[in-house]
C-alpha cells in the first residue's frame, strides 16, 4: 500500500523539518501546498524530496487541505500539520491497519505535548485516497462530514479507532499558544460558518468553547446548549444516531465546556452534571482526562474528598504520565490527612515534570507537617527558585510567608 503525506504550510521553516524528518521513511511521497510562506518553507520541503503546489490563501483550511488531496496518488494519505510528529513507536499499527480490507478511516491519537490537563485527541488523519471524503469546515477542518455520507453509501466500510499515541504536537509549548488576534480570526471565521448552519452540533461546540474561553460566558452556555439541543432533536427524528456512538465526542466537548462555563459562573451543581455526562460518553479514556480532572477538583472544592481522590486516582490510572494527575491526588491525600501518600505523590509528579514549582511547594508544605524540616527546606528553596523563572510574585510570597514563621531568615 502506497501512502502519502499531504501538507498545507506558510512560513514553517522552523519546524517542517522536524516533521518531515519523523515520516520520510514511511511515505512514498510528500505532498505539500504553500500558501504563501515568505520564508524558506518551500526550499525545505524539496530537500526533503516533496512535491511543492501553491495555493492563494483564501482563509479557508479545507479548501487548502482539499487542494493537497488534488496532487495525491497513494492508496492511502496521511494529513500532518507542521507543528506535529509522528511518534515512530506507531509506524508498525499504520502498517497493520491499511493492510485491512475494510479500513476506509483510521482516527489517529494525538499528545498534545505541554498541554496541561487535556492532552490528547482524536483526529481522522489516516485515510484511503477516495474520490469521497473530502474536508470541509473553513476553520477545524475535518474529514467526517464527508465519511459519514460515505458510509451510508458504501456499507463496506469501517472506521478504525488507534488507541496508541500517534502524533505528537507542539502547539502547546511556550510561545506556541494562539494569540488574541488568532482567536478573534477563528472567532469570526466559525461565526460566518455558523449563520449558514445555525444547528451545527460541532461548530457550537468550538465556536461555544472559544466564547467562553475569551470570557463571553453567557454566549457560549447559550451555544453550547444549542449544540445538545441539536443532537438531542436529530436523535429524536432518527430513532437512534445515524452511526452508533457518532455523535459520543461532540457530546463528550459539549457537555465539557458546558461543565467549566457554569464552574466559571459558579453554578457548581450544573457544572457537575455536566462533567458527569462527558465522561459518561463512550470514548476512550485518555480522551476524558480534562473532565475527570475538573470534576476532581470541583468534588475537592464541595469536599467531596473521596470523590475527588477517586477521580485524580482514575486520572493516574489513565495516563501515569501525566504530573498534574499525581499532584492532585497529593493535595486530597494531604486535605484527608494522609502525609506519606500525599509525600509519594508529589515526588511522583517532580520525577515526571522536575521544573513543578506548585508540587515543590506543596511537597515542602506537606514535609514540614511530619517534620521533616531540612528536606522541607529544600523543597521550598526548589519551589522559590522555579517560581522565581516562572512567576516573581509567587516567589516573592512564598519567601515572605517562610520568613514570616522562621523557617528562612529576612534578607
Amino acid at each position: 500500500m502506497n501512502l502519502s503525506l499531504c501538507m498545507i504550510v506558510k512560513d514553517e521553516a522552523a519546524h517542517l523539518s522536524r516533521c518531515l524528518s519523523s515520516v520520510k521513511d514511511l511515505v512514498d511521497e510528500m505532498v505539500i501546498v504553500d500558501t504563501g510562506s515568505s520564508d524558506q518553507t518551500p526550499e525545505i520541503a524539496r530537500s526533503f524530496g516533496a512535491e511543492v503546489h501553491y495555493y492563494t490563501w483564501n482563509h479557508n483550511f479545507s479548501a487548502a487541505r482539499n487542494e493537497s488531496l488534488k496532487y495525491a496518488q497513494g492508496d492511502w494519505i496521511l494529513v500532518l500539520d507542521a507543528d506535529e510528529v509522528l511518534n515512530p513507536e506507531i509506524v508498525p499499527f499504520l502498517k497493520q491497519v491499511m493492510q485491512r480490507d475494510n479500513a476506509l478511516v483510521v482516527n489517529l491519537l494525538r499528545q498534545e505535548v505541554g498541554a496541561v490537563q487535556s492532552p490528547y485527541s482524536l483526529m481522522s488523519r489516516l485515510f484511503r485516497n477516495h474520490f469521497g471524503i473530502r474536508f470541509s469546515r473553513p476553520y477545524h477542518s475535518m474529514i467526517d462530514d464527508s465519511v459519514a455520507r460515505l458510509l451510508q453509501r458504501e456499507l463496506q466500510w469501517q472506521v478504525v479507532n488507534l488507541p496508541e499515541v500517534a502524533i505528537l504536537h507542539y502547539g502547546y509549548e511556550p510561545g506556541a499558544i494562539a494569540s488574541r488576534n488568532k482567536l478573534e480570526k477563528a472567532k469570526t471565521t466559525m461565526e460566518g460558518y455558523l449563520s449558514a448552519h445555525p444547528d451545527d452540533p460541532y461548530v457550537c461546540s468550538k465556536l461555544g468553547a472559544l466564547y467562553v474561553e475569551i470570557g463571553e460566558i453567557t454566549h457560549g452556555i447559550d451555544l453550547l446548549e444549542r449544540g445538545l439541543n441539536s443532537i438531542a432533536v436529530r436523535e429524536t427524528a432518527q430513532g437512534q444516531a445515524t452511526e452508533e456512538y457518532a455523535d459520543a465526542p461532540t457530546l463528550y466537548e459539549l457537555h465539557y465546556h458546558l461543565g467549566i462555563a457554569y464552574g466559571r459562573i459558579q453554578n457548581l451543581a450544573q457544572s457537575e452534571h455536566h462533567y458527569q455526562a462527558a465522561v459518561a460518553q463512550p470514548i476512550l479514556n485518555r480522551l476524558k482526562l480534562g473532565a475527570y480532572t475538573n470534576l476532581g477538583n470541583l468534588l475537592k472544592a464541595k469536599n467531596d474528598l473521596q470523590g475527588a481522590k477517586a477521580n485524580y486516582a482514575l486520572v493516574t490510572k489513565i495516563d501515569p504520565a501525566l504530573a498534574i494527575g499525581h499532584y492532585n491526588l497529593g493535595m486530597v491525600y494531604k486535605a484527608l490527612g494522609q502525609m506519606r501518600e500525599a509525600i509519594d505523590c508529589y515526588a511522583q509528579a517532580l520525577t515526571l515534570n522536575p521544573h513543578y514549582a506548585e508540587a515543590y511547594q506543596n511537597l515542602g508544605v506537606t514535609l514540614l507537617k511530619v517534620g521533616s524540616i531540612e528536606e522541607s527546606l529544600e523543597a521550598f528553596s526548589r519551589a522559590i527558585a522555579l517560581y522565581e523563572q516562572q512567576n516573581p510574585s509567587e516567589a516573592l510570597r512564598l519567601k515572605q510567608g517562610l520568613e514570616q514563621i522562621g523557617l528562612l531568615r529576612k534578607r
